[in-house]
């Protein structure tokens, strides 16, 4: 796309520094987040690093308790120390994701 029009907004220092920070809480710079913006785009901000930690967290607990789901189903049966281990998981999973808020 050929961009060679320019457009001259003022802004106050404060106007300048709210926008810069909008801007780098999406993870982009100044000018593409205006034109996300004039183009109407929905911008949401970057999420926080533990984000990623806490999917690969949650993603490792889920992978356990589908393994202990299919020994549950290849048995036909499940043993209560099976159990407490899936609702410690569950547990722990609300606790990960209560500690990102």
């Amino acid at each position: 796309m050929d961009r060679n029009t320019a457009v001259l907004v003022r802004l106050s220092p404060k106007e300048k520094e709210h926008l810069k920070a909008q801007a780098a809480a999406c993870a982009l710079k100044m000018e593409p987040y205006i034109r996300k913006l004039i183009m109407g785009s929905v911008i949401r901000p970057r999420p926080p690093d533990e984000y990623v930690k806490l999917l690969r967290e949650i993603n490792a607990i889920g992978n356990n308790i589908n393994q202990i789901a299919h020994i549950a189903n290849a048995e036909q049966r499940i043993s209560e120390d099976k159990i407490e281990t899936v609702l410690q998981m569950q547990n722990d999973i609300m606790r990960l994701v209560r500690s990102v808020r």
